[in-house]
């Protein structure tokens, strides 16, 4: 179990926020995979302070969509304030503040992880959401700027500020998301603090899951990448880490169902229009790793109808049965 304030999950298995990727339909459909807690999509407190719609959407919920974060971003007190006013009439479960950031567009504005080379700046901002907040407090940062030499001062600075946990992606700044995950320096953050720390970074299968965990002694995991069209997940990482089984990996029949799932959901929530071409990637994503792919991954990135691309899921489908009976 992880207790974060006065959060409970059974288990410590969470989908992290991604631009364009953690909307409601995506959350809706991991829930289904066992992720007790997700979190929206980052929320610029600028945008929402200047009532985005698109940002607002970005909040958009559901009562299976629970437990719920939403992470912001920014650096100026005046528009954090105004935004944790308008966030409070939501009632998250968790307020993450991202310090973590490496897009150039996001440090150059000193958002992010350009925090990482202020751990002093980053300790009062903290302070000024802990105060303010009505739910517990999280901050996501990484291993530092351009090196881990910091990394204990950049996690006890954020714990000196009363946060209730402290989630860390194993690279820094300068890394982006190439290199591999720093295990040592998750270790150390977490063996400096005295509040759980929650570790991420090349989590794609269930056995880097428990490495994760057995080689920093993190008190859980968020997955991003590695649950990309790939919601059995955190099935497959429960069963390994809990019971020691390794569950097989979904055929092409199931994986096409819950394509239409998935489908369905983003059809729902946004329009048949927008939905369809949002799930040209996700297509992508679902069919990694399959032989004869490539022609329907170009098709379906020409796909405008929601007719024609469950026309292409279902070709996906007849062209693996069709090699299983070849093979």
């Amino acid at each position: 179990m992880l207790k974060i304030g006065d959060l409970k999950l059974n288990y410590p298995f969470i989908i992290a926020p991604m631009a364009g990727i953690t909307d409601l339909s995506f959350r809706l459909l991991n829930h289904e995979f066992g992720c007790e807690l997700a979190f929206t999509e980052m929320i610029n407190v600028r945008s929402l302070g200047y009532n985005s719609k698109k940002t607002f959407a970005m909040l958009s919920t559901h009562t299976l969509d629970k437990p719920l974060g939403v992470q912001i971003l920014g650096c100026e007190p005046k528009f954090i304030l105004r935004a944790m006013d308008i966030l409070k009439k939501f009632k998250f479960d968790i307020l993450d503040f991202n310090a973590a950031c490496p897009q150039k567009k996001v440090v150059r504005r000193g958002e992010g992880a350009s925090l990482l080379k202020e751990p002093k700046k980053l300790n009062k901002l903290l302070k000024l959401v802990v105060q303010n907040s009505n739910c517990p407090v999280t901050v996501k940062v990484r291993t530092g700027w351009n090196s881990t030499a910091n990394v204990k001062d950049i996690a006890l600075w954020a714990e000196d500020a009363g946060i209730n946990a402290l989630f860390i992606h194993g690279r820094t700044q300068a890394q982006g998301y190439s290199g591999k995950a720093d295990y040592q320096a998750i270790k150390i953050a977490k063996e400096s603090l005295g509040i759980p720390v929650i570790a991420s970074g090349d989590i794609f299968s269930a056995s880097l899951a428990k490495k994760m965990f057995d080689e920093t002694g993190c008190d859980g995991i968020t997955l991003a990448r590695g649950a990309l069209g790939n919601p059995w997940l955190f099935r497959e990482i429960a069963e390994f880490i809990l019971n020691k089984k390794v569950i097989p990996r979904p055929c092409a029949e199931e994986i096409s169902k819950i394509m239409l799932r998935h489908l369905d959901l983003l059809i729902d929530f946004h329009s048949e229009k927008v939905g369809v071409i949002l799930f040209r990637k996700f297509f992508s994503w679902y069919t990694k790793g399959f032989k004869g792919v490539k022609p329907l991954r170009q098709e379906s990135c020409l796909a405008k109808k929601k007719q024609e691309m469950v026309a292409i899921i279902q070709k996906f489908l007849a062209l693996q049965e069709e090699a299983a009976l070849i093979y």
